[in-house]
């Protein structure tokens, strides 16, 4: 963790000149971003993994229809037919497993007194007037809502409601327009009313975990949203539900 602690530490210099006393800030932003962009490339492959289940779902419903009664049968032989088109019913999750470690990072960095058993300085820095190893209780502690402190969380709240905000109206409208085809597995009608709705979890996330992992949470909630768009844009439905989750 010393290792990643040099690397914010380090960005936050370059930053310092631009950025002054929200440098440690700006940097976790910057890192955010730097980590996104070497994992966009397995986005890509994602979304074209996504685009080729998508061509497989007349496949799917006949699979379904024939072997609806007996789900070994037919988890089998969904899983030979992803084998032959060579589809990973997992490629979309990869994006999101290999951006946890350096969540973890942040999190356990602005969590820890300590670091190589010497004091975490990093824990002074600050976003305006919201310590960075703080967290949103802390804020309403000292100042309230609309404290110093409060007002920065605040402003993250809104930014997490109006890309959540946008997340869902923008899954609702294709999904409205291009429902899913043929029969849907026991459940999945349950689930297509819901996906729509876990962006707005990303709050409950903001809320609770230290100021620097908020950041990184909400810069990378931002950035998914606009990569998907992109990605998933001549995709309606897959789009769609990718952009939910």
């Amino acid at each position: 963790m010393s290792v990643f602690a040099s690397l914010v530490a380090y960005l936050a210099d370059l930053l310092q000149p631009l950025f002054h006393a929200s440098a440690t800030a700006a940097a976790i932003v910057v890192f955010t971003a730097l980590v996104r962009l070497a994992v966009h490339p397995l986005s890509r492959a994602a979304a074209r993994g996504q685009k080729a289940k998508a061509r497989l779902s007349p496949q799917i419903a006949e699979l379904r229809k024939k072997h609806g009664k007996n789900p070994e049968r037919l988890q089998k032989a969904m899983m030979e037919l992803h084998a032959k088109e060579k589809v990973s019913p997992l490629s979309g999750c990869l994006p999101s497993l290999l951006q946890l470690p350096a969540f973890f990072l942040m999190y356990h960095l602005f969590s820890s007194g300590k670091i190589g058993g010497e004091r975490n300085g990093l824990l002074a820095h600050t976003l305006f007037d919201a310590p960075l190893g703080g967290r949103w209780t802390d804020a309403l502690t000292h100042g309230g809502v609309l404290g110093g402190a409060g007002l920065v969380y605040l402003a993250l709240f809104g930014i997490v409601v109006a890309v959540a905000t946008y997340n869902f109206r923008r899954t609702k409208r294709q999904m409205a327009t291009s429902p899913l085809p043929g029969p849907t597995a026991p459940g999945m009608g349950a689930m297509t009313k819901i996906m729509p709705l876990l962006s707005f979890f990303t709050l409950f996330t903001v809320a609770v975990v230290p100021l620097a992992a908020a950041l990184y949470v909400v810069t990378s909630f931002t950035w998914t949203a606009v990569e998907r768009s992109f990605l998933y844009r001549d995709m309606p439905v897959a789009g769609a539900l990718a952009t939910a989750v």
